[in-house]
């Protein structure tokens, strides 16, 4: 069966082109062109990923974001002509996955959609190598939990993703060339603040202090080291 990409767009023409396009390359594809009547057709059609507009009638792309991410388990790749690095951070911080600005390029959006997609499952017959440890801090990719101490970690697919990025590179410092490169396939800009927003929430998240962290330090001017120790509970 076919992945389910639910569209979010007000826009006819581009969403039927993006629909034809995705369609052509193996797809199952449903859109919405309400913002008022997104979450519920969404919540109804459980798809594996949801494009996601900003400047919709009815009600606006971030809050469907807000409002869904607490009841839906996939992917969110937000998609909006204004081209305003607060929006991205914004969406990120109410759990988008993935941000992609217009106009789009077809071959970029699927490249997206596709990469989203292959991150998002847990996979079959999990091995113990896919669990690491650091004192009272566990993380799983298997099946894709972390817990520190008894509590295990609420994240998104994208702090997920980032944690165990850096988690398996424990020791070593992550730039956020090579982070972007490995997460999301392309270069840092130098302007691109989507990775320093979910180190923030996963700091947080972590009990890291944010003013002095000593769990997922900040290497000035090199990018972030995930810590080998001090992950025991006071």
């Amino acid at each position: 069966m076919s992945e389910h990409v639910f569209l979010v767009e007000d826009d006819t023409r581009l969403a039927e082109l993006i629909a034809a396009f995705l369609g052509k390359n193996g797809y199952q594809v449903s859109t919405c062109s309400k913002g008022d009547e997104a979450e519920a057709k969404i919540m109804a059609a459980r798809p594996d990923l949801v494009v996601l507009d900003l400047m919709l009638p009815g009600k606006a792309g971030f809050e469907i974001c807000r409002d869904l991410r607490p009841y839906f388990g996939g992917r969110i790749l937000m998609m909006t002509a204004r081209n305003d690095e607060i929006d991205e951070i914004l969406g990120l911080e109410l759990g988008a996955d993935d941000y992609l600005a217009k106009p789009v390029e077809p071959r970029k959006l699927l490249a997206r959609v596709r990469a989203l997609l292959r991150r998002g499952e847990p996979r079959q017959g999990a091995l113990a190598t896919d669990q690491l440890a650091f004192g009272q801090f566990t993380i799983n990719q298997g099946t894709r939990t972390a817990r520190l101490g008894s509590q295990y970690l609420d994240l998104t697919t994208a702090e997920f993703d980032l944690l165990w990025l850096l988690a398996s590179h424990a020791g070593s410092i992550q730039s956020r060339d090579d982070i972007l490169g490995k997460l999301r396939g392309i270069g840092f800009d130098g302007n691109d603040r989507s990775i320093d927003a979910r180190i923030s929430r996963l700091r947080k998240k972590l009990l890291d202090d944010p003013m002095s962290p000593t769990r997922i330090k900040t290497v000035r001017g090199k990018g972030y080291l995930f810590s080998k120790s001090d992950w025991e509970l006071g």
